[in-house]
């Protein structure tokens, strides 16, 4: 379905809708994709929604490194609401068409969110590394007020720079194909149907991704080798098993979500491939957010422990 809209004026025409591709060379499978991709949703709704309320009800989570992880399993929930409900649609009705503005929304918000991401990976980063390289003034320095700060920072840092790059990107002109080869609007499918040159945009796509992506990623670096060196330090082998265990989950989903993300924007135009850019996306928008609940509440027993507690109560 192309919408193009001709102008006179400059003898040419400009898009005023585009249309995600999507999953639509997979015609066999629209269903199956519909029923996968619903699962998925509510997964990811249910797991991170249970967090939310372990985390806010059981005395024994009201500690920093939790109050950490409920503002991260609630910008997973609205990540991914970003993105997995209007492909829900998409698959349902098989009408692919989303407006101009639409369009600018939806990566607007996907932008914004994915920066708020890399920044809370960061701070909750460096809640580990105080914790564990200096335990006697953890309460001092993380209390509840930096608590605050900090992740209010994190959810506010990277609005007005992602509010510009998406004004920018959406300043190019798209005088050719309306059709963008992806599931949702991100900047490469889209500077690639843009019209003219294009390297200054790409040029600041990478400069943001450095900034929002790598050098969080390399404080989260440095504070795990920090941590690390510590705790090859403490003398008793149950206390650097304690220590592991409570950093293991953290470092599993920085990996997950920087790898694919960093792989994703990093990567020089030419070698772009639709079907890698779709397969790397869906690893950090939606497959990522799918297993963090699974991540974070297996591996640590004090998320178990306030679980039970929660489901005996009910019981009760």
């Amino acid at each position: 379905m192309l919408v193009i809209t001709d102008l006179a004026e400059d003898n040419g025409s400009t898009i005023t809708q585009f249309v995600l591709l999507g999953f639509s060379d997979l015609p066999n499978l629209q269903g199956f994709l519909f029923g996968v991709f619903s699962i998925v949703y509510v997964i990811i709704l249910i797991g991170n929604s249970l967090i939310i309320i372990i985390t806010s009800l059981d005395a024994a989570l009201q500690k920093p490194m939790y109050f950490f992880l409920a503002n991260f399993s609630s910008l997973e929930i609205c990540y991914v609401s970003v993105t997995l409900p209007r492909i829900l649609v998409n698959l349902w009705t098989q009408d692919r068409s989303i407006s101009w503005l639409g369009c600018a929304t939806q990566m607007c918000f996907f932008l914004m969110l994915g920066a708020t991401e890399c920044f809370l990976l960061a701070v909750m980063a460096y809640d580990r590394y105080v914790a564990i390289c200096n335990p006697l003034h953890y309460p001092l320095i993380v209390n509840h007020k930096m608590c605050v700060q900090l992740a209010v920072g994190a959810w506010l840092s990277g609005i007005p720079v992602q509010i510009g790059q998406t004004c920018q990107v959406f300043s190019l002109p798209f005088c050719g194909s309306n059709q963008i080869n992806h599931f949702f609007c991100d900047i490469p499918p889209l500077i690639k149907l843009a019209c003219g040159d294009t390297s200054l945009n790409e040029m600041c796509v990478f400069v943001v991704a450095i900034l929002f992506a790598m050098i969080p990623f390399l404080f989260i670096l440095g504070s795990y080798v920090k941590i690390i060196s510590t705790i090859l330090k403490l003398s008793s082998a149950r206390g650097r098993s304690k220590a592991f265990s409570t950093c293991s989950s953290h470092i599993i989903v920085v990996l997950l979500f920087f790898g694919s993300a960093t792989i994703t924007y990093l990567r020089p135009k030419s070698i772009h491939s639709a079907g890698t850019d779709k397969m790397l996306s869906l690893l950090y928008t939606i497959v990522t957010p799918m297993f963090n609940p699974m991540i974070y509440s297996l591996r640590n027993k004090d998320v178990i422990a306030a679980l039970r507690r929660l489901l005996l109560k009910k019981i009760v």
